[in-house]
């Protein structure tokens, strides 16, 4: 990349809420929804611009920056940035205001070949959030041609380990705590039965 196209590159910007910030209440209310998206989801992507401003990551998208930070101990500040940013705007579209329910069919077929179960599934992911040892998420993903639970802790994502991504559980505390306080699990509950977004994990699973 020559230094005027460094120079040049736009800055990246928070993308749009995909629904009102109370659409979410009462299992996340919009006091939550202002902190977590306006506050914590914003200081990401305004803290990944000033250090990548003027670099040859200025101008990647989310997903360029995390693969070529990734593991690399002096790009730590950037990958934790890029990879939070990138983890909080799956999240917001792992959500959706009528939520919960059941997947689609195709959707419903790989849940019950991997876990034999919907409610398996869910319990998987219920484990996964709950026992993440402080800040971090859960994740249903696609390893391959199979469909996996798995954990990462505080700015990790499944991308990391090349895996895709389909629905994402944010358990940071900021993510829960002005409503549930230190009560994960409640939180964790009403998320997979009311406000998980099926729809958007079909959609990823192609």
């Amino acid at each position: 990349m020559t230094n005027s196209k460094i120079a040049n590159a736009a800055p990246l910007t928070l993308p749009t809420l995909p629904y009102a910030e109370n659409a979410l209440a009462p299992v996340i209310s919009a006091n939550t929804i202002s902190f977590h998206y306006g506050k914590h989801h914003k200081a990401y992507i305004d803290n990944l611009n000033k250090l990548t401003e003027g670099t040859d990551l200025a101008g990647l998208t989310l997903e360029n920056i995390v693969a070529a930070t990734s593991g690399k101990a002096e790009k730590t500040a950037v990958f934790n940035n890029a990879s939070q940013a990138w983890n909080h705007a799956f999240y917001w579209r792992s959500l959706a205001p009528k939520g919960g329910g059941r997947p689609s069919a195709a959707l419903q077929e790989k849940i019950e070949a991997a876990f034999g179960s919907l409610e398996n599934c869910k319990k998987e992911l219920t484990t996964a959030a709950t026992t993440q040892f402080g800040s971090g998420w859960a994740w249903l993903a696609l390893d391959g041609s199979k469909l996996k639970v798995v954990k990462t802790g505080n700015a990790d994502s499944p991308l990391t380990a090349h895996m895709k991504p389909l629905l994402a559980v944010d358990v940071w505390e900021h993510a829960y705590y002005l409503d549930y306080q230190n009560r994960r699990a409640d939180h964790v509950a009403a998320v997979l039965e009311k406000l998980i977004n099926w729809d958007f994990a079909a959609e990823n699973l192609g």
